[in-house]
């Protein structure tokens, strides 16, 4: 860690070069990840170290929470489809010159990503009510914001993410203005850039969470998109029907879970020909 830089009790995680782009289809996996030491299992992601100082493996779980972990299940293939839409967005983010976690995927469970320190909070930009503002505001889900709203939560599980405001996150140090002024500015890039590309799709971008890290380079430290970006994270509407094809499917029961993650892939264009075939992980080290 660099010095003056805040010990943060939170798994480390990731961010990005040029990817060599998208690989899809029923190619061979070129890299897996064998007897790897565990350093991380999250509700959703397991983290491994990686083939090089600085780099993490992290490998998509099937698994499925809400309710702050009271509701678990899994949803068959999601880890797969998972990693293959955040490949995706992140490629075409990095592209956009927003700056990532993200390196390259693996296979088809598993990213190379790269080490950073981070950022205790989760940003939810939001564009139409819906969820915890809905119920929160009493606003009809569906109803679209005057303009995007910004939230910040604190990432504490034993907490269920409480919300906070800027004058906390200042006060107990989990993020200098300087930095929430970066992770707003790259946040409203983000959501920029995402509702065009799913609306060209047929898909209303609702809300979505992200997450930040501090990525140190040569004495230097900057902030990156770490995390994922996938239905787990991002509210996806059809832009004619209304039909949900992200999480909400599984927290509110509604059925086809599987269904409205695969269609989210197919508009995108990379769902595999052969489908959401599994593929085992690296295999932890004891």
């Amino acid at each position: 860690m660099r010095r003056g830089a805040v010990a943060i009790p939170l798994p480390l995680c990731y961010t990005p070069p040029a990817s060599a782009g998208p690989r899809f289809g029923g190619e061979r996996d070129s890299v897996q990840m064998a007897r790897r030491r565990q350093l991380y299992e999250g509700k959703a992601k397991v983290l491994f170290e990686g083939p090089e100082p600085g780099t993490l493996v992290q490998y998509f779980k099937d698994d499925a929470t809400s309710g702050n972990g009271t509701k678990k299940g899994v949803i068959t293939g999601k880890g797969v489809l998972n990693n293959r839409i955040s490949e995706y967005l992140m490629t075409r983010l990095t592209e956009m010159g927003v700056p990532t976690h993200f390196i390259r995927r693996l296979n088809m469970r598993e990213q190379l990503i790269r080490e950073v320190e981070i950022i205790p909070l989760e940003l939810v930009v939001r564009n139409v009510a819906a969820g915890s503002l809905s119920t929160r505001l009493g606003l009809k889900e569906g109803t679209r914001l005057p303009r995007s709203i910004i939230e910040y939560y604190y990432k504490n599980d034993q907490l269920q993410d409480p919300m906070v405001s800027e004058e906390h996150i200042t006060c107990f140090g989990w993020a200098s203005t300087q930095d929430l002024d970066d992770m707003v500015a790259l946040a409203l890039r983000i959501n920029d850039f995402l509702s065009g590309l799913f609306l060209g799709v047929g898909i209303v971008l609702v809300d979505f969470k992200i997450e930040f890290g501090r990525l140190y380079e040569n004495d230097e430290m900057r902030i990156v998109l770490a995390d994922e970006i996938s239905p787990d994270n991002c509210r996806l509407w059809d832009v004619n029907t209304g039909e949900k094809m992200d999480k909400d499917r599984f927290r509110r029961d509604l059925g086809k879970v599987e269904e409205g993650y695969q269609e989210v892939a197919r508009r995108l264009g990379i769902l595999p020909e052969a489908g959401a075939r599994d593929m085992k992980g690296p295999e932890a080290m004891q």
